[in-house]
Protein backbone atom coordinates (compact mmCIF):
# COMPACT_ATOMS: atom_id res chain seq x y z
CA UNK A 1 0.00 0.00 0.00
CA UNK A 2 1.33 3.06 -1.03
CA UNK A 3 1.49 6.17 0.86
CA UNK A 4 -1.21 8.20 -0.23
CA UNK A 5 -3.43 4.76 -0.15
CA UNK A 6 -2.43 4.72 3.83
CA UNK A 7 -3.35 8.41 4.48
CA UNK A 8 -6.62 7.33 2.66
CA UNK A 9 -7.46 4.83 4.55
CA UNK A 10 -6.91 6.61 7.67
CA UNK A 11 -9.10 9.60 7.11
CA UNK A 12 -11.63 7.55 6.23
CA UNK A 13 -11.57 5.36 9.72
CA UNK A 14 -11.37 8.07 11.68
CA UNK A 15 -14.83 9.29 11.38
CA UNK A 16 -15.81 5.63 12.48
CA UNK A 17 -13.65 5.76 15.51
CA UNK A 18 -15.25 8.77 16.47
CA UNK A 19 -18.34 8.14 16.07
CA UNK A 20 -17.93 4.93 17.43
CA UNK A 21 -17.15 6.90 21.17
CA UNK A 22 -13.14 5.38 21.41
CA UNK A 23 -10.60 7.92 21.75
CA UNK A 24 -7.23 7.66 20.12
CA UNK A 25 -5.60 9.27 23.18
CA UNK A 26 -5.96 8.10 26.95
CA UNK A 27 -7.95 11.04 29.27
CA UNK A 28 -7.08 12.00 33.16
CA UNK A 29 -9.56 13.60 35.27
CA UNK A 30 -9.70 13.95 39.06
CA UNK A 31 -11.52 12.17 40.78
CA UNK A 32 -12.65 12.95 45.30
CA UNK A 33 -9.69 11.04 46.86
CA UNK A 34 -11.21 9.21 50.15
CA UNK A 35 -10.25 10.34 53.73
CA UNK A 36 -9.14 7.31 55.86
CA UNK A 37 -9.67 7.64 59.73
CA UNK A 38 -6.43 8.81 61.94
CA UNK A 39 -6.55 5.61 63.62
CA UNK A 40 -7.55 2.11 62.60
CA UNK A 41 -7.65 -0.52 65.79
CA UNK A 42 -6.96 -4.28 65.08
CA UNK A 43 -8.47 -6.24 67.23
CA UNK A 44 -8.77 -10.91 67.20
CA UNK A 45 -12.48 -11.96 67.44
CA UNK A 46 -12.43 -12.82 70.11
CA UNK A 47 -11.21 -9.90 71.84
CA UNK A 48 -14.13 -8.01 69.38
CA UNK A 49 -16.58 -10.24 71.08
CA UNK A 50 -15.64 -10.08 74.61
CA UNK A 51 -15.56 -6.06 74.42
CA UNK A 52 -18.94 -6.35 73.22
CA UNK A 53 -19.86 -8.82 76.02
CA UNK A 54 -18.10 -6.65 78.49
CA UNK A 55 -20.28 -3.39 77.20
CA UNK A 56 -23.46 -5.29 77.71
CA UNK A 57 -22.66 -6.61 80.87
CA UNK A 58 -22.07 -3.37 82.37
CA UNK A 59 -25.80 -1.61 81.01
CA UNK A 60 -28.49 -3.10 83.55
CA UNK A 61 -30.64 -0.26 82.89
CA UNK A 62 -31.01 2.63 80.56
CA UNK A 63 -33.71 5.52 80.12
CA UNK A 64 -33.60 7.62 77.37
CA UNK A 65 -35.14 11.18 76.00
CA UNK A 66 -35.94 11.06 72.20
CA UNK A 67 -37.38 12.50 69.57
CA UNK A 68 -39.74 9.78 67.92
CA UNK A 69 -40.08 10.09 64.06
CA UNK A 70 -42.06 6.98 62.39
CA UNK A 71 -42.66 5.97 58.67
CA UNK A 72 -44.87 3.31 57.33
CA UNK A 73 -43.44 2.08 53.93
CA UNK A 74 -45.87 0.32 51.55
CA UNK A 75 -43.60 -1.05 48.96
CA UNK A 76 -46.03 -2.65 46.68
CA UNK A 77 -48.26 0.02 46.39
CA UNK A 78 -45.38 2.92 46.25
CA UNK A 79 -46.36 4.55 49.12
CA UNK A 80 -44.43 6.02 52.05
CA UNK A 81 -46.40 7.80 54.94
CA UNK A 82 -45.14 9.78 57.72
CA UNK A 83 -46.63 10.32 60.83
CA UNK A 84 -46.21 13.64 63.16
CA UNK A 85 -42.81 13.82 65.23
CA UNK A 86 -43.53 13.48 69.01
CA UNK A 87 -41.68 13.34 71.63
CA UNK A 88 -40.35 9.78 73.55
CA UNK A 89 -39.36 8.81 76.83
CA UNK A 90 -37.66 5.21 77.10
CA UNK A 91 -37.29 3.05 79.88
CA UNK A 92 -35.18 -0.73 79.56
CA UNK A 93 -33.90 -2.70 82.13
CA UNK A 94 -32.72 -6.20 82.19
CA UNK A 95 -33.73 -8.89 81.21
CA UNK A 96 -36.35 -7.37 78.83
CA UNK A 97 -38.70 -5.23 81.02
CA UNK A 98 -39.60 -1.87 78.57
CA UNK A 99 -41.72 1.53 78.65
CA UNK A 100 -42.27 4.10 75.64
CA UNK A 101 -44.19 6.99 76.33
CA UNK A 102 -44.58 9.19 73.11
CA UNK A 103 -46.71 12.80 73.29
CA UNK A 104 -47.44 15.64 71.47
CA UNK A 105 -47.12 18.68 72.83
CA UNK A 106 -47.74 17.49 76.16
CA UNK A 107 -50.30 14.88 75.00
CA UNK A 108 -49.78 11.22 75.45
CA UNK A 109 -50.04 9.81 71.76
CA UNK A 110 -49.64 6.24 73.20
CA UNK A 111 -47.38 4.11 75.85
CA UNK A 112 -46.37 1.08 75.96
CA UNK A 113 -45.10 -1.48 78.35
CA UNK A 114 -43.74 -5.20 78.82
CA UNK A 115 -42.23 -7.28 81.57
CA UNK A 116 -40.33 -9.10 79.07
CA UNK A 117 -43.56 -11.92 79.22
CA UNK A 118 -46.85 -9.41 78.59
CA UNK A 119 -46.80 -6.14 77.35
CA UNK A 120 -49.78 -3.33 76.55
CA UNK A 121 -50.31 -1.12 74.29
CA UNK A 122 -52.47 2.19 75.80
CA UNK A 123 -53.78 4.89 72.92
CA UNK A 124 -55.39 6.90 75.50
CA UNK A 125 -56.91 9.47 72.83
CA UNK A 126 -59.30 6.42 71.19
CA UNK A 127 -59.69 5.44 75.04
CA UNK A 128 -58.21 1.88 73.54
CA UNK A 129 -55.54 -0.98 74.14
CA UNK A 130 -54.27 -4.01 73.36
CA UNK A 131 -52.61 -6.62 75.35
CA UNK A 132 -50.62 -9.71 74.61
CA UNK A 133 -47.78 -12.15 75.21
CA UNK A 134 -44.40 -11.42 73.76
CA UNK A 135 -44.25 -14.20 72.12
CA UNK A 136 -45.86 -14.23 68.50
CA UNK A 137 -48.33 -17.33 68.94
CA UNK A 138 -50.19 -16.80 65.65
CA UNK A 139 -49.28 -14.36 62.71
CA UNK A 140 -51.87 -11.58 61.90
CA UNK A 141 -52.76 -10.61 58.28
CA UNK A 142 -52.47 -7.10 59.76
CA UNK A 143 -47.98 -7.01 59.88
CA UNK A 144 -48.91 -4.47 62.35
CA UNK A 145 -50.48 -6.64 64.72
CA UNK A 146 -47.89 -9.10 64.57
CA UNK A 147 -45.22 -6.54 66.06
CA UNK A 148 -43.75 -7.10 69.82
CA UNK A 149 -41.80 -4.72 72.25
CA UNK A 150 -38.76 -7.12 71.67
CA UNK A 151 -37.76 -6.03 68.67
CA UNK A 152 -37.53 -1.98 70.23
CA UNK A 153 -35.69 -3.60 73.17
CA UNK A 154 -33.03 -5.21 71.49
CA UNK A 155 -32.28 -2.35 68.78
CA UNK A 156 -32.16 0.06 71.73
CA UNK A 157 -29.40 -2.37 73.83
CA UNK A 158 -26.69 -4.09 71.48
CA UNK A 159 -26.72 -7.64 73.20
CA UNK A 160 -24.12 -9.88 74.11
CA UNK A 161 -23.25 -13.38 72.88
CA UNK A 162 -25.49 -16.22 74.41
CA UNK A 163 -23.12 -19.30 75.92
CA UNK A 164 -24.38 -21.39 72.55
CA UNK A 165 -23.87 -18.69 69.94
CA UNK A 166 -21.14 -19.35 67.16
CA UNK A 167 -19.47 -16.91 65.51
CA UNK A 168 -17.18 -15.18 62.85
CA UNK A 169 -15.72 -12.18 62.07
CA UNK A 170 -14.16 -10.38 59.09
CA UNK A 171 -13.03 -7.41 57.69
CA UNK A 172 -14.24 -5.17 55.20
CA UNK A 173 -13.90 -1.34 53.79
CA UNK A 174 -17.02 1.02 53.82
CA UNK A 175 -16.83 4.08 51.61
CA UNK A 176 -19.12 6.81 52.89
CA UNK A 177 -19.94 10.01 50.70
CA UNK A 178 -20.40 13.06 53.29
CA UNK A 179 -22.76 15.35 50.55
CA UNK A 180 -22.59 18.51 52.28
CA UNK A 181 -18.65 18.55 52.73
CA UNK A 182 -18.52 16.63 49.47
CA UNK A 183 -15.87 14.72 50.85
CA UNK A 184 -15.20 10.81 50.61
CA UNK A 185 -14.61 8.99 53.72
CA UNK A 186 -13.10 5.12 53.94
CA UNK A 187 -14.00 3.48 56.86
CA UNK A 188 -12.66 -0.13 57.95
CA UNK A 189 -15.05 -2.70 59.66
CA UNK A 190 -15.33 -5.73 61.18
CA UNK A 191 -18.31 -7.75 60.45
CA UNK A 192 -19.54 -10.10 63.33
CA UNK A 193 -21.81 -12.86 62.13
CA UNK A 194 -23.41 -14.87 65.12
CA UNK A 195 -25.45 -18.27 64.21
CA UNK A 196 -26.10 -20.95 66.15
CA UNK A 197 -26.13 -24.95 65.15
CA UNK A 198 -29.27 -26.11 63.28
CA UNK A 199 -29.98 -29.94 65.50
CA UNK A 200 -29.89 -32.75 62.51
CA UNK A 201 -28.95 -29.92 59.84
CA UNK A 202 -25.03 -28.92 58.40
CA UNK A 203 -26.72 -25.27 58.54
CA UNK A 204 -26.18 -22.82 60.86
CA UNK A 205 -29.34 -20.34 61.67
CA UNK A 206 -28.46 -16.79 61.41
CA UNK A 207 -29.15 -15.02 64.31
CA UNK A 208 -27.36 -11.44 64.29
CA UNK A 209 -24.41 -9.47 62.15
CA UNK A 210 -22.90 -6.51 64.01
CA UNK A 211 -20.90 -4.31 62.01
CA UNK A 212 -18.37 -2.36 63.99
CA UNK A 213 -16.19 0.63 62.75
CA UNK A 214 -12.84 0.02 63.50
CA UNK A 215 -12.14 3.47 64.60
CA UNK A 216 -13.52 3.46 67.48
CA UNK A 217 -14.80 -0.47 67.79
CA UNK A 218 -18.30 1.22 68.71
CA UNK A 219 -21.29 -1.13 67.27
CA UNK A 220 -22.77 0.77 64.29
CA UNK A 221 -25.53 -1.65 62.38
CA UNK A 222 -27.20 -4.47 63.34
CA UNK A 223 -29.13 -6.76 61.43
CA UNK A 224 -31.32 -9.46 63.75
CA UNK A 225 -33.17 -12.29 62.15
CA UNK A 226 -36.04 -14.60 63.03
CA UNK A 227 -35.64 -18.53 63.77
CA UNK A 228 -36.40 -18.97 59.75
CA UNK A 229 -33.59 -16.95 58.80
CA UNK A 230 -35.88 -14.10 58.08
CA UNK A 231 -34.20 -10.55 58.17
CA UNK A 232 -36.21 -9.32 61.14
CA UNK A 233 -35.08 -5.99 62.47
CA UNK A 234 -32.33 -3.77 60.87
CA UNK A 235 -31.08 -1.31 63.23
CA UNK A 236 -28.35 1.79 62.58
CA UNK A 237 -26.67 3.44 64.89
CA UNK A 238 -24.97 6.90 64.06
CA UNK A 239 -23.07 9.92 65.77
CA UNK A 240 -21.86 8.56 69.16
CA UNK A 241 -21.86 11.02 71.70
CA UNK A 242 -20.59 11.08 75.49
CA UNK A 243 -23.95 10.88 77.69
CA UNK A 244 -22.50 11.25 81.15
CA UNK A 245 -19.28 9.13 80.60
CA UNK A 246 -21.22 6.26 78.30
CA UNK A 247 -21.06 6.66 74.89
CA UNK A 248 -24.27 6.40 72.64
CA UNK A 249 -25.33 6.99 69.30
CA UNK A 250 -27.65 9.92 69.24
CA UNK A 251 -29.43 9.07 66.18
CA UNK A 252 -31.02 5.43 66.47
CA UNK A 253 -32.85 4.15 63.10
CA UNK A 254 -35.37 0.99 63.36
CA UNK A 255 -36.35 -0.75 59.94
CA UNK A 256 -38.81 -3.34 60.52
CA UNK A 257 -38.92 -4.85 56.61
CA UNK A 258 -41.53 -7.14 57.00
CA UNK A 259 -44.14 -4.73 58.40
CA UNK A 260 -43.08 -2.05 56.46
CA UNK A 261 -42.16 0.53 59.18
CA UNK A 262 -39.44 2.98 59.87
CA UNK A 263 -38.96 4.59 63.74
CA UNK A 264 -35.90 7.10 63.59
CA UNK A 265 -34.83 8.10 67.43
CA UNK A 266 -32.64 11.41 67.71
CA UNK A 267 -31.71 10.72 70.80
CA UNK A 268 -31.36 13.59 73.65
CA UNK A 269 -30.50 12.28 76.90
CA UNK A 270 -29.44 8.90 77.82
CA UNK A 271 -28.70 7.73 81.17
CA UNK A 272 -27.06 4.52 82.21
CA UNK A 273 -28.20 2.38 85.32
CA UNK A 274 -29.60 5.22 86.52
CA UNK A 275 -29.74 6.11 90.36
CA UNK A 276 -32.15 5.20 91.98
CA UNK A 277 -32.38 1.97 90.39
CA UNK A 278 -35.92 1.57 87.89
CA UNK A 279 -38.73 -0.38 89.60
CA UNK A 280 -40.95 -2.59 88.78
CA UNK A 281 -43.97 -0.18 88.71
CA UNK A 282 -42.36 1.85 86.26
CA UNK A 283 -43.14 -0.75 83.80
CA UNK A 284 -46.81 -0.94 84.38
CA UNK A 285 -49.93 0.44 82.77
CA UNK A 286 -53.10 2.02 84.94
CA UNK A 287 -55.21 1.55 82.03
CA UNK A 288 -58.28 4.62 82.48
CA UNK A 289 -61.89 3.48 82.92
CA UNK A 290 -63.54 3.03 80.14
CA UNK A 291 -60.59 1.29 78.09
CA UNK A 292 -61.68 -1.11 75.43
CA UNK A 293 -58.77 -3.58 75.53
CA UNK A 294 -57.92 -5.64 72.85
CA UNK A 295 -56.79 -9.34 73.17
CA UNK A 296 -54.12 -10.68 70.90
CA UNK A 297 -52.99 -14.12 72.83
Amino acid sequence: MTGFSRCAAAALALPVVLLSGCSLFPTTRKLPVPRQPLVTYTVGADALVEQLNKRWAGMNALTATVEMKATELKTKEGVEKDFPSCRGFILLRKPQMLRVVAQYFGVRVFELASDGERFTLSIPSKSKAIEGSNQLEKKSANQLENLRPGFFFDAMMVRGLEPDDFYSVTADTETIEDAQKKHLYIVPEYVLSITRHNPGSRNDIPVRVVTFHRDDLLPYQQDLYDSKGNLETQVSYTRYQDFGGAKYPSVVTIKRPLEGLQVVLTVERVVQNPDPPLTDGQFQIKLADGTQVQHLD
